[in-house]
């Protein structure tokens, strides 16, 4: 094996590793990186174990994370299945009921982080995210983004078999977002998204007022202001295959008032 400084007494297998970051920097330094994905679930036993297969193909080596609230349709048992035919590479959180996707996010985030993880990555149960493009994002965080959202609404970004209402209400959504919040990112809802580590310990998640979907515009707003690299990987953003959406009004109007109360603390300069 050649003598190169700073690769002495590398295995053959960690030697490879330091050839490629020789030759292919961001790709190797991807390779390196521990990354876990976390899935909020509620009544996903149609999707949550092919999903789940495919994410453990993936040419990432990652850690998936279920958080299941006590969902009635068995989704929680199959995931403790999942978790035992996986050789340690499935976690479940089970929790008493349904209190939220910020919640489960943020018990995600946590376990992430104890298990070691260095990125965290949060996709949707119902393959509108397709475990696809994590590859890509978790490239573009090796690039040196601190936030990496799978978008629909940049140049190669779209959505496919939903509504022209849906289209409409996203569409709204990230306009009114982007222009009350001064917001860079184009799809300032989008659940599918890798952070790195350090971006989560520099925030307090349990501070975040929001919940449900709305969780998701204060966390992006709380990283662009604390200064953190945000990127976009353009993705199809496909309607959900089975199972019920869990958009309702009130996640709607819950959305609108967490807009309103952060472009004031945005105007009057609050701290966050």
């Amino acid at each position: 094996m050649p003598s190169c400084r700073g690769n002495e007494g590398l295995d053959h297998e960690s030697y490879e590793t330091w050839r490629k970051a020789r030759k292919h920097p961001s790709s190797a330094r991807r390779l390196l990186l521990r990354t876990t994905v976390i899935i909020p679930t509620y009544n996903e036993r149609e999707n949550i174990e092919p999903l789940v297969t495919q994410l453990l193909a993936l040419p990432v080596g990652l850690r998936v994370i279920v958080v299941d609230d006590n969902s009635p349709d068995g989704t929680g048992a199959i995931a403790d299945r999942l978790a035992v035919e996986s050789n340690g590479r499935v976690g479940v959180i089970h929790r008493a009921g349904k209190l939220g996707l910020g919640t489960a996010y943020i018990a995600g985030f946590k376990r992430a982080l104890a298990e070691g993880a260095d990125l965290i990555c949060t996709m949707d149960a119902d393959f509108s995210h397709n475990p696809r493009y994590i590859p890509a994002m978790v490239e573009k965080i090796a690039q040196g983004y601190d936030l990496v959202i799978g978008s629909r609404y940049v140049r190669g970004g779209a959505t496919s078999g939903c509504t022209f209402d849906r289209k409409l209400l996203s569409w709204g959504a990230n306009a009114f977002a982007r222009t009350l919040l001064g917001l860079r990112a184009h799809d300032t809802t989008a659940g599918f998204r890798c952070y790195r580590r350090e971006v989560l310990e520099g925030m307090d998640p349990d501070a975040i007022k929001a919940s449900g979907y709305s969780f998701l515009i204060e966390m992006l707003y709380r990283v662009q202001r604390r200064g953190w690299r945000v990127g976009e990987v353009p993705i199809t953003f496909e309607n959900r295959r089975l199972g019920t959406s869990k958009i309702s009004r009130d996640e709607i109007v819950r959305a609108l008032g967490t807009v309103l109360r952060l472009a004031w603390a945005r105007l009057t300069r609050k701290p966050i």
